[in-house]
């Protein structure tokens, strides 16, 4: 490893504060470091990071000073639980970035995740649930935040917006967040959203459906709209997508509510499997009259944070099945295992899975460091 790309992944955790009161052992950067390389390669405990560590000594000390040795699982954990999470994201972030360009004009998912196991009958605590940002395109997670166990994803998500650097995205959320709040801040951040509309805003929903219903009868005749649609075949299924985007009605009931309410659209997905049809509809509140292809293209990316992010969290790195909860530790944790994963996707020169790019930095070191550094 070079000397600048140390320093340059150093400079990121300058701001990381130390929760220890005594005097110090391992550095802070060592552990962090160490953790990283760890989940990237397989780790899932803290006993397993301490393993990786002792295993990899020589090869860790080619980035770190490690005179004082590698600490043992129960320091891991301890410090790893005593770490702010605002912090932690926050340095992680900040490297990850730096590391991976984010594209202007990007769609930015944000949703919510509940760590099942994370809660402890012992003490009370509940389980935590974390709502995250997912670059789509890029496959960067951008941030997370923990939910208040007296709250929900309402009050979270402002409080996700506020770390993240928005300006020229194109901001996706479901239902839940489809806030006047929010849409204000996504706007004031010098971005755009794309909100999913259903029964929590029943005034909008049923105009928006209505609007729709009637100009689907005569094809759009009467005003100006956007199209796009797609026809997929496969394992005995058969799907089409239909989407439509129109300019914001003037008569449209709450409109006056939304911060630069420029248009809405509707996203009908047709399914045949069996002889059997399903249909879906979906109905959206957007900041700007985008293209129906652009429309299209976030809808669908949105989900890419269950597919792409949520989906591999449980699948590959077990997240689901931990049982890590000491004080800030399964936070933490979580980060770690987001930043493992952003790190793995954006690795294109070995055409493999999540898992087997895990078992491949675990067994060969220099595609580790190809991983870490983004080379």
């Amino acid at each position: 490893m070079s000397r600048t790309k140390s320093a340059r992944m150093q400079d990121h955790f300058a701001d990381l504060t130390d929760p220890r009161r005594r005097e110090v052992t391992y550095p802070l950067f060592n552990v962090v470091v160490i953790a990283v390389c760890a989940v990237i390669c397989g780790a899932d405990d803290f006993v397993a990071i301490a393993k990786f560590g002792r295993t990899k000594r020589k090869w860790l000390a080619r980035l770190l000073d490690l005179k004082s040795g590698i600490p043992s699982h129960d320091r891991f954990n301890a410090i790893l639980a005593a770490i702010k999470p605002a912090e932690f994201e926050k340095c992680l972030l900040g490297w990850i970035t730096a590391l991976h360009e984010i594209t202007d004009g990007q769609v930015i998912a944000i949703d919510g995740k509940t760590l099942r196991r994370s809660f402890d009958a012992a003490s009370g605590k509940a389980a935590i649930h974390m709502v995250s940002a997912w670059a789509t395109a890029n496959h960067v997670s951008l941030g997370q935040v923990v939910v208040d166990a007296k709250s929900n994803e309402i009050t979270a998500i402002p409080k996700l917006l506020e770390i993240l650097e928005l300006s020229g995205a194109l901001v996706t959320i479901d239902a839940m967040g489809c806030q006047t709040e929010i849409a204000q801040k996504i706007v004031d951040a010098d971005a755009d959203y794309c909100l999913a509309v259903k029964g929590n805003q029943p005034t909008l929903q049923q105009g928006i459906a209505d609007f729709f219903n009637d100009h689907l009868e005569d094809d759009f005749a009467r005003t100006k709209v956007r199209r796009h649609e797609t026809h997929e075949k496969g394992h005995g299924r058969k799907e089409a997508r239909y989407y439509f985007v129109c300019p914001v009605p003037q008569d449209l009931p709450d409109r006056s509510r939304w911060r630069r309410l420029k248009a809405i659209g509707i996203a009908i997905h047709n399914t045949w499997r069996d002889g059997k049809d399903c249909n879906q509809v979906r109905y959206y509140i957007l900041s700007k009259y985008v293209s129906a292809r652009r429309f299209a293209a976030a809808v669908r990316g949105h989900w890419g944070i269950e597919n792409r992010l949520h989906w591999q969290l449980d699948v590959t790195f077990q997240e689901d099945q931990c049982r890590i909860r000491q004080g800030h530790a399964d936070a933490n944790f979580s980060i770690l295992r987001r930043t493992a994963l952003s790190l793995l996707k954006n690795e294109t020169t070995l055409k493999v899975g999540i898992k087997n790019k895990r078992l491949a930095a675990a067994w060969d070191e220099t595609y580790l460091e190809k991983v870490l550094l983004g080379t």
